[in-house]
């Protein structure tokens, strides 16, 4: 089977060139598409989320062999999660080559974080399963990069942050309130006001509530931790 030129750069991009090259296909195929003779990529899913589970694992008890679960298993939750997924998937472009149905080709599905980070998961499983570990680990390790090395930053969900720094003062549980809602239907971007009782406040924009909730709150915490 020969890849069409997008899918070879694509591979270029993310350092693996599949010597069964039916298994990207399938890793980059949305369940909008799929069909008895083009299955779609959510069994890929499935297995590449333990593959990135695995790696990341290994790989953060290697760097930090002292640390105790935890410390490590915040870091762990913010490598693996969704959106961390759909960062890379981003980085490389991933949404160029997705294969979608109609409806969601209308619906902005190259750009939706939910679908990046699920084909990114497959994509893990795909190179898992033509080449191994060790090359599924590679690539991980590769393209997730300085996220790994900085982890310790954003390891820390920034709402829990924030709540736990308002509760130690004694003020009442932050607020999160929606300034703005901008863009079509199918690609909302929406603009989150984070704020606490004492006045502070800060806003933050993201193509989710929930994303924007966390950037707001990551800014306000960000903010008050440095004035204090």
């Amino acid at each position: 089977m020969k890849l069409s030129a997008d899918l070879k750069a694509f591979q270029g991009r993310i350092g693996h060139e599949f010597s069964k090259p039916e298994l990207l296909i399938r890793a980059l195929t949305h369940g909008s598409l799929s069909s008895n003779t083009r299955p779609d990529n959510q069994r890929l899913e499935f297995l590449g989320d333990r593959v990135l589970g695995l790696v990341m694992a290994e790989k953060l008890l290697a760097d930090d062999p002292n640390a105790p679960e935890g410390t490590i298993a915040p870091r762990f939750n913010a490598l693996v999660r969704k959106e961390a997924c759909a960062e890379v998937a981003r980085d490389v472009d991933l949404g160029a080559v997705l294969k979608l149905g109609r409806s969601e080709m209308k619906t902005g599905g190259r750009r939706k974080l939910a679908l990046l980070g699920d084909a990114m998961e497959a994509v893990v499983a795909a190179v898992y399963l033509d080449a191994g570990f060790t090359a599924a680990r590679d690539m991980i390790v590769r393209l997730w990069g300085d996220r790994i090395a900085n982890v310790e930053a954003d390891a820390r969900d920034p709402k829990t942050a924030l709540q736990e720094w308002a509760q130690a003062r004694k003020l009442a549980p932050p607020k999160y309130t929606e300034v703005a809602r901008e863009g079509p239907d199918h690609a909302p971007v929406f603009t989150i006001e984070a704020s606490l009782s004492n006045g502070h406040k800060a806003t933050a924009t993201a193509p989710s509530k929930r994303a924007a909730e966390q950037a707001a709150a990551k800014a306000l915490f960000t903010r008050l931790e440095a004035e204090t």
